[in-house]
Order: C-alpha cells, then sequence, then structure tokens
C-alpha cells in the first residue's frame, strides 16, 4: 500500500530516533496501563460493596413513616383566607402496619421495572438464653422468597434455611447472637417482644453476612410466627421489599411508588448514602492520580518532538523551500505523536490487563471476599486508547504548529 511522503517522513524520523520514540511510548503505555488497572479496581470494588449493600438492603423498602403536624387540619376547620400557623409542630403517629399489603404487592408487580417483591414484618426483640439477655429484631418473612432477593443460602453457617417453613416455631439467627448466646442449631431461644410475651423458638440455622451489627441482631423467623409475637393478624405488614431488574433506576422507581400508594418508599442510594459518597470520593482521588499520569505521559512526548524540531530545523527549512505547506509539516510532526499514541496504547492495554488479571489473583481472605475485586469492564478498555491518543495529539500539536511555522530563508541563511 503507497503512503504519502508526509506519513514517510513521520516515520523516518520515528525510526532514526528510536530511544526517543521507544521512551515516549513507554510514557503512553505506562499511563494507560495504570488508567485500566485503577478504573477496573475502582468498579470492582464498587460492584463489590454494591453487591454487599444488597444482602440485606433491599432496592426499594415500602414502609409508614411517622409524618410532621402542619396546617391541613386548621384549614380545614377554619376555612377562611386567614393564614394559620402551627408552632412547634410534632410528629402524627401513624398505623403501625401497611394498609391492604398484598393489594399494594399486585399493584407494585405491574410496574416492568420489578423483579420481586416480597412482604416483612419487623419486630424488635430481646433474645434470652439461660441467663444471657441480647437485644434485636426479628424479620418476619417468606424465608425461600427471601433467599431470592438476598441469597441466604450464601450465607448459611449451620442448618437448612427452608427449616424455617417446615418446623413449627422455629428461628435463623445471625452468627453474632449465636456466639453470644452459645447456641447451636436444636438449641432453644426465648423471644419476646415488645408486647412483652416469651415465646420459646428452636434454632433451625445460623447465618453469617460478615456485618457485624447484623450478625449480632438480626435473626428470621416465619411471617406468622413474627405476626404471633407481636400479637397481630395475618394482614399485618410493616415492610415491603422490592427489587429491581436494574437496581440504578430505583431512585425513579421510589418516588413513583411513593406518589402510587402514599407510603415512604426508601430507595437504596438514600439507605447508603455514606457509600455512594465513599465511591465518588475514590473516583476523584484514582481519576486525578490518572490525569497526572497521563500529563506526565503528555509532556514527554511535547520534549521529545521539541528536540527533533530543535535538530531538524534545518531540514524542515529545506522542506518548506521545496514546497511543503505550514499544514504538511503540521501533519508530519502530528503523525508522529499520533503513531506514538498508538504504539503506546496498544501495549498499554495488553499490559493493563495483565497487570489486572494477576491482582485479581491476589488472595485476601476476608470475610466473603477471597479475591481482590477487580473488573474486566471492555469500555474502559476503549477509553484507555481513545484518552491515551488524544493526550498525545494535545502533547504534538503545539510543536507540530511550532515547526510549520519555521522561516526557510532566515534558516538557511543563519
Amino acid at each position: 500500500m503507497k503512503i504519502s511522503v508526509n506519513t514517510e517522513i513521520a516515520l523516518t524520523y520515528l525510526s532514526t530516533r528510536k530511544k526517543q520514540t521507544l521512551v515516549a511510548s513507554l510514557g503512553v503505555m505506562f499511563g494507560i496501563s495504570m488508567f485500566i488497572f485503577m478504573q477496573s479496581l475502582m468498579k470492582g470494588t464498587n460492584d463489590y460493596f454494591e453487591k454487599m449493600s444488597f444482602t440485606n438492603t433491599p432496592h426499594i423498602r415500602l414502609y409508614s413513616e411517622n409524618k410532621v403536624a402542619d396546617a391541613h387540619m386548621l384549614n380545614s376547620f377554619l376555612n377562611d383566607p386567614s393564614v394559620k400557623i402551627l408552632t412547634n409542630p410534632k410528629q402524627l403517629k401513624q398505623t403501625e402496619g401497611l394498609t391492604n399489603p398484598y393489594g399494594l404487592i399486585q399493584q407494585i408487580l405491574k410496574n416492568k421495572e420489578v423483579a420481586a417483591v416480597t412482604p416483612q414484618v419487623t419486630a424488635s426483640v430481646l433474645y434470652t438464653s439461660g441467663s444471657v439477655q441480647l437485644t434485636g429484631n426479628v424479620a418476619g418473612v417468606n424465608i425461600v422468597e427471601e433467599d431470592k432477593m438476598f441469597d441466604v443460602q450464601g450465607n448459611m453457617v449451620a442448618g437448612d434455611f427452608r427449616d424455617l417453613n417446615r418446623v413449627n416455631s422455629s428461628i435463623l439467627i445471625g452468627k453474632g447472637i449465636a456466639d453470644k448466646l452459645s447456641l447451636h442449631v436444636g438449641d432453644n431461644i426465648t423471644v419476646t417482644s415488645a408486647s412483652g410475651n416469651p415465646t420459646i423458638l428452636r434454632v433451625i440455622g445460623i447465618f453469617a453476612t460478615t456485618i457485624k451489627q447484623v450478625d449480632e441482631t438480626k435473626s428470621y423467623a416465619n411471617i406468622s410466627q413474627a405476626q404471633n409475637l407481636l400479637g397481630k393478624d395475618r394482614s399485618y405488614v410493616t415492610d415491603i421489599k422490592i427489587n429491581l431488574r436494574d437496581y440504578n433506576n430505583a431512585p425513579q422507581v421510589a418516588r413513583e411508588l411513593e406518589t402510587i400508594t402514599g407510603y415512604k418508599a426508601e430507595d437504596w442510594v438514600k439507605a447508603n448514602e455514606q457509600l455512594k459518597a465513599a465511591f465518588k470520593i475514590r473516583a476523584i482521588i484514582l481519576n486525578s492520580v490518572i490525569g497526572v499520569l497521563l500529563l506526565v505521559a503528555g509532556f514527554g512526548i511535547y520534549n521529545i518532538l521539541n528536540m527533533t524540531i530543535y535538530e531538524k530545523i534545518k531540514e524542515i527549512a529545506i522542506l518548506k523551500a521545496q514546497g511543503f505547506s505550514g499544514p504538511a509539516v503540521t501533519s508530519i510532526f502530528l503523525q508522529q505523536a499520533i503513531y506514538i499514541g498508538l504504539m503506546g496504547g496498544v501495549v498499554g492495554v495488553i499490559v493493563g490487563f495483565l497487570i489486572t488479571y494477576g491482582v485479581s489473583r491476589v488472595y485476601i481472605g476476608a470475610g466473603t471476599l477471597k479475591y481482590l475485586p477487580m473488573s474486566f469492564y471492555t469500555p474502559h478498555y476503549i477509553e484507555a486508547i481513545c484518552f491515551g491518543v488524544l493526550t498525545t495529539i494535545a502533547a504534538g500539536f503545539f510543536p507540530a504548529r511550532k515547526a510549520s511555522r519555521v522561516d526557510p530563508v532566515s534558516i538557511i541563511r543563519g
């Protein structure tokens, strides 16, 4: 394939300055490989912590929230143009459970974004074993549906979680509770609700989420058992937990559900605001480091091309004297920058992948985290090449423009 004269000259300059070309390409390669590695690490850890937050947190939680008193009742009672002012407003006590919860579930399931819905009865309780007592909370659920949403099976340490539906008066407890009360599968535990009625339940299983606060306080019971603990009927439900097909749509769907149902819909983003803030801070730090690396690579290319122009100033003058236009000379040096960027980019992508793969095999062995979480996300590799090439083009543009402005007459005379 025939190449243009400008391209031939650019390749000749690169091949005659092998060391400088290699150094510039290595700078780009290092920047791009670190870009891929850091982006993979950031996305991998973010995905892991998001997944961990979903082990106990649904994408959306629907519940009844106590509301602050407003002037609505005054406006209804005193129907006149006067302005009603309510000083020192207090919270109004709402009904403890959801009204017609199973009707709400059928209504929620009509939303195409919804993947799974399950009701829950939450009860604050006191665990007692012998003379030792411990406060906590019982989640009354359909354990099979709970497993589909939160992978209860993956957290089991002992026992079979399905026994919660098979064995009457049974409970599934966290490992922290089991350790503090010295309980094993088959032991009995006394659970006392706020109503003050103690109930003896049999431990059918022990789970561990590796989240200390959860494992030391939370337990599961059959939903009807939780209703019995609170002395409520079979229609009593305190929460409806909802998982979506795409959890990123949770804030929008939550607002829609609040409008439709009239109840508070808390999405996972609001429930984990500190986690999201940590993600943003981590992204700013890593992107700053990546930007500095690419900037250093860009300065390297800028300096090398500047030196090339300085050394080749007479040859540039001769080219211009022979009829090469300013844009043609700009093209020669800009092509050099692009070729350096492409060479460094291709090698950088390969090296970045190898570093990412190697680090992903580093054993951590902390809780449920076996290996360092890394992401092999294809767009990161495309972005890396694009950023690398754009950086080299930006670095090569100013030396190329400088070369195009050389005055051949003054150079040849000098």
